[in-house]
Parts: C-alpha cells; structure tokens; sequence
C-alpha cells in the first residue's frame, strides 16, 4: 500500500479531531471585553452612569471621580488587550486577567464602597479559575519588534481616544482651544504633563487623570513586550534539513512541491518513526503546512498527529495549503478537517511536449522571434556553474525581483544557487549587448528544484525589465527541450489559483453564478495575477493537477487567506524600507549567502 492513502488510524482521529475552540474560553473573552468596553465608556464619558446603561456602570471598577476614571479606563484597555489572548486560551493571558481581576474588585470596593460591582470581577474571576485547565496555551511566535508595533499602535490608539477625552466635556471648556491645541494637550497629557487646554472644576484633574492612565499602559506594555523574554519562530535546524533531504531521496516523486519543503524559515514536526514529516510556518496565529507530508505515505498519519498536538499546545489554527488529492484525504480522514479546492497545478510531460501543432503557435513564433533577435539559452545543473556566474546570478535574481518582499511560500525555495542544492536546475537567457550591463549578457533567470529523480519543479522567473518580452516562455520551451538529457521525464509549471472557475466561466452556457464568479476573479486578477498565471501556463498545454486548502471550519478561511497572502509575500505589515536601504540588504545577503556557501565548500 505504499503507493496509495494509508490505512484509516482510529487512534489518530480520536486524537486530533482538530483543536476547536472551547466554549468557556470563547465565553470569558467575550465578557472581558464587554467589560473592557464599558470600563472605557465609563472612564472616559462624564454623562454615561446617567444614561440607560446606568445599572451596568454602577457595578464597574471605580467611581466616576478623576482617579476612579482613570483607574476604570485603565482596567477596560488592559481587559480589552487580554481578550485575544483568552479566547485562544493563552496561558499568560489568563495568568493576567487573574491578577487584573481581583485589582478590580478591591479599587470597587475601596473607591465606591460598591459590593455588587466587586462582585461582578469575582463573577468573572471564577470561571478563570475553575476552568484553569483550559487556558494552557503556549506562546506564539515572537521578537523586539513587537515591542515597537505595541508602541506605535498603542500611542496611536491612546492619541484618538486622548482626543475624544479632551473633547467631551464641552461645556467645562474654558475658552475654544483649537484642534492644534486639543492635540498639543493630549500629547503633554501622556507624558503627565499639563497643557493648553483649561477646564472648570475638578474636570482638568479627571482629564489629566485619563490621559495619564493612557500614557502609563502605553509605557508599561512597551516596556514589558521589550524585556520579556524573545519566543523565536521556528526554522530548520542542519539535522533537521538533513533528515528531509534523505525523506525527500525515498520518496520525493510523490509531490512536486516535496523539495520546497527545505525552505529555511519553515519549522518541521516528525512522525514517531522518523519516516515522514510535516512543514509550517506560523503565520498571525496560523499554522500553516504547504503541500503532502514528506515521506512514506503509512507514515503520514503520525507526522499529521504531531502537527495537530502541536497547534493545540499553542491555541494556532491548523491549515494545509497546495496539496494534493490524496493528501487531502488523509489529512480529512486522519483529523476531521476539511477540505476545498483552491486550484490546479499545471504539469507537463517532456516526452508529449512539442512546439508543433496549431495549439503551440503563439509560444512557437514567439520563441523564434526571440531567438532571431540575437538571444540564445542555456541550461544547466546548479553544481555545474562557476561561483562567479552563480554570485552574478544571484544579485540579478534579487536586483529583478521588483518587490520589496521575497514572494512565495508552497511553490518557492527562497535562494538560488545554494551549495546544497546542486541539483537545483538554472536555465538563462544571454545577449551580447554593445554596452555590457551590470550583468553581463544575462538577461533572464529560471529556476527550477528536484521533484524527485526524474523531474522539476518550477521555482522562480526573473527577467531584466529591459529584456523583449517572451523571455519566459523561451527558457521554460528550452527547459523542456533539455530536459531528457539530464534524465527529467515531467515538469510543473506554476499554481493556477481557481482555474477550473477561470476555465468553465467562459465556455458557452455557463450560469450565471459562474459568470460572476468568474468576473470577480478576473476583477481581482489586478492585483494577483489569478487569471494571467492561468492562461500563461495553459499555453504550454499541461495536464493539471488539483490542489486543496485543509481547513478547520468555514469560519476560519478569511483569516487563513489572510494568513497564506503573508506567507506569499502578497501582504507585508512591516514597513517599507527605502530603496538605498532594500539595495544594501539586498548586497548583504547576497556577500552572506556567498560566505556561507563558501565555508560549506570548504568543510
């Protein structure tokens, strides 16, 4: 059965059914986050115990003078910032709520002399702790620079609601302080300092009181998030690299995406016998899988069983991109997930390829176009190019990218020309100008990593901008021509995203519902280049290959779409860098990448 789905493992399912949500969990940050709200509504509202939620804000931490705003407004920032963490069941979330609590209920009672509102913390306080066994979570992935985004949104954060503080006592104001001054005064506020604007009464001392409670949980949770201790993301180790690369020599025919599995910024869990694995990345609480399980296929369902445990342990969403069929069936069989249809891989058997025919002539006349403008192609095994050509190969690879981030997750390696990767295929594209550039004659790049023995997986396509068009239909006809002498039997070609939609939307007869599904996909393909990689790879006349997304419930999709297009490189939330600086990072990695293969060589 090593060539088929494994037998059905009743103790796996039973295990991993899939970590759903619990419901106490779920239930407690809800609460704590109506709390959270209405403690900033009262804190920040003068007139909100007189309004119809009167009996909810008499029973909330503190009173509605200027120490007790400030202390109510400083316990629903702090419980809406811990509601995250508790409905995933965090384990330090729920250590501080425990702390954040029963501080609630002593200002109630020492401030307001209010029984009831006490109450109300313990009433929450309770199922914390009875339900203590389902709040063990670990925690995510992490660095310093969560400390500067904690920063950067919570002060802008504190800034708006400083402005909405300063803003709703009207008829206190002294005078009409301008938008400029309103501004000036919640910025001196956050430091504890006083501003421009002046109030009647005990007014100023209730704003001063607030903005200074904001300014205090901006400092404190920058301060904590800077020296708490760094919880790094995951990546592979040398031995672990070494034992997928001796899966992947067994068994690595069975998936084309199997190689990109090596990537170095993805984690790797093994089965119990060591016979097969499963790759991640976490992504904004998504643990996110790319293609099969590495490996022999009995095995599976161990490696599928260390994956689940190990989104349990830490609260991630499980998630599989870009596998195939029978993939998917083990992974719906073994853990009671789901699975869709998200595209089709397009494959192409060397030995059926041919530029003949009336459906190749597009791509035949523009490769002899091409070709009669002076431009020739060469292919070759990474281990077979010099390492000047390689160093040359790779700064033109990084300098063409054209995006600040390096794209691609399931169906990319993320280096070229690695020492370790002397199989890697490279296919180039040469011209002799009359001026040389800074590449040479190089004018564009294909990559392509093992699938298996006998075939190739597409990589990455780079071209320079100045380059004719066509150059990548000339280097994958060329890979394709070349590709029996280096014993290749099959090639994939890039991910069609919902091809079969693209494909049926517009043949004759297709519904309406198809239609417009179809239209939208055309409408996004702006952006993503959904429609264009469709029909650039059906010109090279391919079989496909359906591919899945692995899911634990409908409701999750958005936000493991949303994850994947981070993983992809379509979505950055770190801020750009100007170009002097991505051509100086760029240059860096590049001289690392080449002394780091250099001291590989060398060993």
């Amino acid at each position: 059965m090593s060539g088929g789905v494994p037998p059905r493992s009743s103790r796996v399912r039973r295990i991993v059914r899939g970590p759903r949500p619990e419901a106490v969990p779920s239930l407690v940050a809800r609460a704590c986050a109506l709390v959270g709200l209405l403690d900033v509504a009262g804190g920040v509202f003068p007139r909100f115990r007189h309004s119809r939620m009167h009996s909810f804000a008499e029973v909330l931490p503190g009173s509605f003078g200027p120490f007790a705003a400030a202390l109510s407004l400083s316990a629903g920032v702090l419980l809406l910032l811990l509601a995250h963490g508790l409905r995933r069941g965090k384990r330090r979330a729920w250590r501080a709520a425990v702390v954040l609590l029963p501080a609630g209920a002593i200002s109630q009672f020492m401030y307001r002399h209010s029984i009831v509102g006490a109450l109300i913390s313990v009433a929450l306080l309770v199922p914390l702790l009875v339900h203590r066994d389902q709040f063990k979570a670990l925690p995510d992935p992490r660095s310093r620079w969560r400390a500067l985004a904690n920063f950067v949104l919570m002060g802008a954060g504190s800034l708006g609601l400083g402005l909405v503080i300063v803003s709703v006592h009207p008829g206190r104001l002294i005078g009409d302080p301008s938008l400029a001054d309103r501004i000036t005064h919640v910025l001196y506020g956050l430091f504890g300092f006083e501003g421009p604007v002046d109030y009647q009464g005990n007014t100023s001392w209730t704003v001063a009181f607030s903005l200074g409670a904001l300014g205090w949980i901006t400092a404190v949770t920058t301060i904590y998030l800077a020296f708490r201790p760094e919880h790094p993301a995951a990546r592979l180790t040398e031995e672990d690299e070494s034992r997928l690369r001796a899966l992947l020599d067994k068994h690595g025919r069975r998936d084309s995406l199997g190689h990109f599995a090596l990537r170095r910024d993805k984690a790797v869990v093994f089965s119990p016998s060591g016979k097969a694995a499963v790759t991640y990345r976490v992504v904004s609480g998504v643990m996110l899988a790319s293609g099969d399980p590495i490996g022999d296929v009995e095995a599976w369902p161990g490696a599928i069983e260390r994956f689940m445990d190990e989104a349990k342990a830490h609260s991630w969403t499980p998630a599989v991109m870009g596998c195939s069929e029978t993939g998917g069936e083990v992974w719906t069989r073994e853990t009671g997930l789901d699975a869709l249809e998200l595209g089709d891989e397009a494959v192409v058997d060397v030995a059926d390829f041919s530029l003949a025919g009336r459906a190749m002539r597009n791509v035949r006349q523009m490769v002899k176009r091409i070709e009669r403008a002076g431009y020739e192609t060469r292919v070759r095994r990474v281990r077979d190019l010099g390492e000047a050509e390689l160093e040359r190969i790779r700064r033109a690879a990084e300098d063409w990218r054209g995006t600040d981030t390096e794209r691609g997750f399931s169906m990319a390696l993320g280096r070229v020309g690695d020492a370790s990767d002397g199989d890697c295929l490279i296919a180039t594209a040469h011209k002799a100008d009359e001026v040389p550039g800074e590449y040479g004659d190089l004018k564009a790049i294909l990559h392509f990593v093992p699938w298996g023995p006998d075939g190739a997986s597409l990589d990455l396509m780079r071209r320079d901008r100045s380059a004719d068009p066509g150059m990548n239909e000339l280097l994958i006809v060329a890979a394709l021509q070349a590709a029996p002498k280096f014993g290749i039997t099959r090639v994939s070609l890039n991910f069609a995203m919902f091809r079969s939609a693209l494909a049926r939307g517009e043949k004759i007869g297709a519904g309406p519902v198809l239609r417009a599904w179809r239209g939208l996909l055309v409408f996004l393909s702006r952006w993503f280049q959904i429609e264009s990689l469709y029909k650039f790879n059906a010109k090279f006349q391919p079989r496909w290959e359906p591919r899945f997304v692995v899911y634990r419930a409908s409701g999750d999709l958005p936000r493991i779409g949303f994850a994947a297009m981070q993983a992809e490189g379509f979505v950055t939330l770190a801020l750009p860098l100007p170009r002097f600086l991505r051509r100086r990072s760029a240059a860096a990695r590049v001289c690392a990448h080449a002394v780091a293969e250099r001291d590989v060589r060398a060993a």
